[in-house]
């Protein structure tokens, strides 16, 4: 059985399967890494900032409130699921992996 894609559509909605970085010098898409998207965030993994910021971060590089991003899994960890919430833009990272699943 193939692994899941790190970026598949279900319905209007994009899931995103995620390896974050806390701690970077920005926040930033940063490739793949193993079956996950790679995502540096500058904010350090203390009292939720870090995911906090990756919720902010992903809604502005879709274009949708803050709100429309659900963290499905990870809270307490680098290996994250997300859901957007019918994304209004597609950043060309996200695009480009949409393309190849």
């Amino acid at each position: 059985m193939a692994a899941p894609a790190p970026v598949r559509r279900e319905g209007d909605d994009l899931l995103l399967v995620l390896h974050v970085q806390p701690g970077a010098a920005q926040t930033a898409f940063a490739g793949c890494h193993g079956e996950a998207l790679k995502l540096r965030l500058a904010a350090p993994p203390v009292d939720g900032r870090a995911n906090r910021e990756l919720c902010r971060f992903l809604a502005a590089a879709c274009a949708v409130a803050p709100s429309a991003v659900e963290l499905l899994a990870g809270e307490g960890s680098r290996a994250k699921r997300v859901r957007i919430r019918a994304p209004r833009q597609l950043p060309p990272e996200l695009a480009a992996l949409l393309q190849e699943s």
